[in-house]
């Protein structure tokens, strides 16, 4: 399975002061960057390491979501 087809979040959070990523797929994928191009490459570390994890443990990889259009 490509990782690069999982979905990632990129939103700035005015609180943090910060760009938070998430992987909706992979639970508990969720980091912070100061910048976009920085949370983007956070966002691709998780996922390589969350399915590192996962297929060492034997946990079924997620489906990556489909894009549904606009």
């Amino acid at each position: 399975m490509d990782q690069t087809h999982y979905t990632m979040i990129i939103q700035w959070s005015d609180e943090d002061h910060t760009f938070i990523v998430t992987i909706p797929e992979l639970p508990g994928a969720r980091s912070h960057a100061d910048t976009y191009v920085a949370a983007a490459q956070e966002g691709q570390r998780l996922i390589e390491e969350w399915l590192e994890i996962a297929r060492e443990r034997g946990w079924p990889l997620p489906k990556p979501r489909a894009y549904a259009g606009v």
